[in-house]
């Protein structure tokens, strides 16, 4: 997740344990809220609804995360759909509108419905204005809200930051490329991502599989997040001991000719402790988008703070 996000070195085994022992902590502050959120609204179970409120302030993440259940859902039914559709073709004859001897009504409602089925669900989220009422407005094609316009911006440049990594990439580094961006905890391990987070602890019920996928998605935002905010950090450091005379005279020496992503390195260096560790201080300090805050003075404003989720 890391070597997608942009760190081109190999990163040590402290700095992956300290990522991990903050992508675990945000798990469970996510668990907790979750449950508490069900317990508000009666219900022993958390919902989707309730991580959606949970990052209901990252428009952008929300838009993605949306998104993200709804091609899911549109690759389950039409997975189903192939799998069922032997055995419509068998059973064809049985229909009552007479399609079983290849009239008007033969395959054309069929490949209609079929497309209906495969076209992606909106998802209707608790808070829109659209959900207090039985009937929804057709969609539009054409029509895009503003989250939507927000997500499009940060994939755009996320995709561009990508196409400029992998461009001068080989066959071979490419392929490495590609199976990195499948990295997941959750993907094909859904059992003991369960266990490494202490579901059992946290919840009653079992959740299902859509509060696994879920948490996976926000799982690799999170490594991509503290990855990137660690790059800046460590490029700041860098630059800041160039410009004061500091950096080291062993660096200047270890120069790597045009490396993985086309771009010529001075003793490149993997990101450490230090950074994430700074990475995650100023994550929890950023203002949320579209949250105003409020000073309290006095002693309330000694007290410890929540743990933000990144």
């Amino acid at each position: 997740m890391m070597f997608v996000s942009g760190e081109t070195a190999e990163p040590s085994s402290e700095t992956t344990t300290i990522i991990e022992e903050i992508v675990h902590t945000q798990v469970v502050e996510m668990l907790k809220r979750s449950t508490a959120l069900a317990t508000r609204r009666g219900s022993r179970s958390i919902s989707t609804n309730d991580l959606f409120f949970l990052i209901r302030h990252d428009k952008a993440k929300l838009s993605r995360l949306v998104t993200f259940l709804s091609w899911k859902d549109v690759r389950k039914t039409a997975k189903d759909s192939d799998d069922k559709g032997g055995d419509a073709a068998d059973i064809g004859g049985d229909d009552p509108l007479g399609g079983g001897d290849g009239g008007p009504g033969a395959g054309g409602p069929v490949v209609g419905d079929a497309g209906k089925k495969n076209k992606r669900t909106k998802v209707v989220l608790p808070w829109d204005i659209s959900s207090y009422f039985s009937e929804q407005v057709p969609e539009r094609d054409d029509e895009e809200d503003e989250d939507e316009e927000e997500m499009n911006e940060a994939t755009i440049q996320r995709l561009k930051t990508a196409d400029e990594r992998t461009k001068n990439m080989t066959r071979e580094e490419y392929v490495h490329y590609s199976e990195c961006r499948q990295a997941s905890f959750t993907f094909r391990k859904a059992k003991r991502f369960r266990e490494w987070a202490g579901f059992h602890l946290y919840t009653d019920s079992k959740p299902n599989d859509d509060i696994v996928d879920i948490l996976g998605f926000l799982t690799f935002e999170i490594v991509q997040t503290l990855t990137e905010e660690a790059l800046q950090v460590k490029a700041e450091e860098e630059m800041t001991k160039s410009r004061t005379g500091e950096a080291d005279a062993q660096s200047k020496k270890r120069k790597r000719e045009t490396g993985l992503f086309g771009e010529k390195e001075e003793g490149r260096t993997p990101v450490g402790p230090k950074h994430i560790q700074e990475a995650f201080r100023r994550l929890q300090v950023k203002p949320i988008p579209g949250r105003s805050r409020v000073w309290m003075g006095g002693p309330r404003a000694l007290q410890r703070t929540e743990l933000r989720l990144i």
